[in-house]
């Protein structure tokens, strides 16, 4: 489930109705935000299922005046290293200058009778600040179906560091159109950044 808002206490409780680890989860993304504003936020929390265990992961997106923060804590079960489970939390503080990309692709039922305003019934945001690209090559061809010669590959780099999923069936309507509003407060405050 995600969350967006504008406060500092907004933030909080929104961590803490995530129900995932919360203390955890808002020490992490305090200590980076530090004495900052907090101009937007954006928090989901989503489940998934690894054989017979079920695995909950949660990311906290801020945005403050003057940079992009994001989070992950995942839950881990016992393993060589550890003898019980554990959550490993991580923030990364981005300048706004640095952020390269706001993605944000719409999927609308029967787009023929689209009208402005209409929510989505799906959103992925995705966010490039140069830390991790996706490289997709394949064979390039000269386009003779005959011609059995290596010409190499060919293939495209995308800047994805952060991709989030957001659904009108699996978060609701109103997450989506938070999500929305974040993805906007984020895509406006790197336009003024590149003035």
């Amino acid at each position: 489930m995600a969350k967006t808002g504008t406060t500092t206490q907004g933030l909080r409780a929104a961590i803490e109705r995530s129900g995932y680890y919360p203390a955890l989860v808002a020490e992490a993304v305090e200590t980076a935000v530090g004495r900052e504003t907090v101009v937007s936020y954006l928090v989901q929390q989503e489940t998934t299922f690894d054989n017979n265990e079920v695995r909950r992961h949660v990311t906290v997106l801020v945005l403050t005046p003057t940079r992009f923060i994001a989070s992950h804590t995942d839950e881990q079960p016992a393993d060589s290293s550890s003898p019980a489970p554990y959550a490993a939390s991580s923030t990364e503080s981005v300048k706004l200058s640095r952020i390269s990309s706001v993605m944000l692709r719409r999927v609308v039922a029967n787009p023929e009778a689209y009208t402005p305003g209409t929510l989505p019934h799906e959103v992925v945001l995705t966010i490039g600040w140069g830390t991790l690209s996706r490289i997709d090559l394949e064979p390039a061809n000269c386009g003779d179906p005959n011609c059995d010669a290596d010409h190499g590959y060919t293939g495209s780099t995308t800047a994805e560091d952060i991709s989030l999923r957001i659904s009108e069936a699996g978060d609701g309507p109103e997450t989506v159109r938070q999500t929305l509003a974040f993805a906007q407060a984020l895509s406006e405050a790197t336009a003024v950044t590149d003035r």
